[in-house]
């Protein structure tokens, strides 16, 4: 489920960024993705899977289906040569493969299918890599923070930099990503990260309140991927 922002929800979600960082020397960055992963290594697995179900399910099938399948198709009296029989698995294999690559290319059953796990490690990989890449040593207290949200996989991750980190706990966070999540499973990805924002904004005034001279020094615009 992929849910466009309407202007509206940008202009809220910059403006709740502005006004938590105006309570705190914080550095929020906001990123929305359509998705973390394109899970194509999912559909390989599922086919390579598949295709070693192959021969165990012809070693279960009874002799006599298999002796009346092979006159049905080749007529009575053929031997099943061994060049003839690896040619038939051959062409099995390579059928389950090719169907099930093609199913995967349908993403709502590749997603469907992706464990839980794989998808929360996708997500977290990725906000990671977009921290590091905007927000880590851009500020110069260590102050920045990322809210990322990934549509796809309706999930969303907080990453601090270090002295956000070394103040707050993990678990922390989970007021906010709640919020977020709750919001972005019923469709509103914008009032989601509005609400994270807020609960992101009281967390960041506790430990670390605003100084006289707060600059801003991250954008608080959304940045969308």
């Amino acid at each position: 489920m992929v849910t466009r922002l309407t202007d509206e929800d940008r202009a809220l979600i910059a403006a709740a960024v502005a006004a938590a960082e105006a309570r705190s020397d914080g550095e929020i960055v906001t990123i929305l993705a359509p998705r973390s992963d394109a899970y194509h290594d999912v559909g390989l697995h599922y086919a390579v899977l598949l295709m070693l179900l192959v021969p165990i399910g012809l070693a279960v099938v009874p002799q006599g289906l298999i002796d009346r399948a092979s006159a049905a198709f080749l007529g009575w009296g053929v031997e099943l040569s061994r060049p003839l029989v690896m040619t038939y698995l051959f062409a099995k294999l390579a059928a389950a493969f090719l169907i099930v690559r093609l199913l995967f290319a349908w993403m709502p059953l590749r997603i469907a299918l992706t464990p839980k796990g794989t998808r929360n490690r996708r997500v977290r990989r990725r906000a990671v890599e977009l921290f590091k890449a905007s927000v880590e040593h851009r500020t110069e207290g260590r102050t920045g923070i990322l809210l990322y949200v990934s549509l796809l996989e309706r999930r969303a991750e907080i990453v601090a930099d270090e002295a956000i980190h070394a103040r707050v706990e993990p678990e922390v966070w989970g007021a906010a990503m709640a919020a977020l999540v709750e919001e972005v499973k019923a469709g509103r990805p914008g009032d989601g990260m509005v609400r994270a924002v807020e609960a992101i904004g009281e967390v960041l005034a506790g430990c670390l309140p605003a100084r006289h001279d707060n600059p801003n020094e991250l954008a608080d615009r959304l940045i969308e991927l």
